[in-house]
């Protein structure tokens, strides 16, 4: 996947500084010793960069911090409007992904998939990592699940995995 000339916009940077409220200076100095300094929602930065910072927190600070990033996007991220139903979200995560990143090039991206009147398959095949994503198709779920749901289900299909070196992890999402 070549993303040398992908951007993406700062709402994304926001999300991970935000999810690391308990270590901001921390968060600031990884970002910033990726040459992204006072991250702007409105500004595109190079993936490479952000990437680069995504794979310093996973590595310095852990998996949960980066679940917690994916989980805080939603806050900050473009998505589609009009959404009111967890199939509407879900599908509209590709959409979202692609509002919220420029460039050519292949970027990968969401696939979804139904199972049934209450489950879908999520397919991520972008650069981001697994945790991450993790956090970000839970909390799109969670977000406009039914009133009668009373929770979330979301497995990690164990089979495929790109912290493994797969080419995408697949999520089964219940609700």
């Amino acid at each position: 996947m070549n993303t040398a000339l992908i951007e993406v916009l700062g709402n994304a940077i926001l999300s991970a500084l935000e999810a690391m409220k308990i270590a901001p200076e921390r968060a600031v100095r990884i970002f910033a010793e990726r040459g992204i300094t006072q991250p702007d929602k409105a500004t595109w930065y190079p993936i490479g960069s952000v990437l680069g910072a995504y794979r310093d927190i996973q590595k310095q600070i852990g998996p949960n911090t980066m679940q917690a990033v994916g989980r805080n996007i939603p806050k900050n991220a473009a998505f589609p409007p009009g959404l009111t139903t967890v199939e509407q979200a879900l599908k509209s995560l590709d959409a979202a992904y692609r509002m919220n990143h420029r460039g050519p090039g292949d970027i990968g991206g969401y696939h979804y998939e139904s199972l049934g009147a209450r489950s879908a398959r999520v397919s991520c095949d972008n650069p981001y990592p697994c945790p991450m994503d993790t956090g970000l198709v839970e909390a799109i779920a969670e977000r406009f699940k039914p009133k009668d749901a009373f929770f979330i289900r979301l497995q990690h299909e164990p089979a495929k995995c790109r912290d493994r070196g797969d080419a995408a992890c697949i999520y089964l999402v219940a609700w």
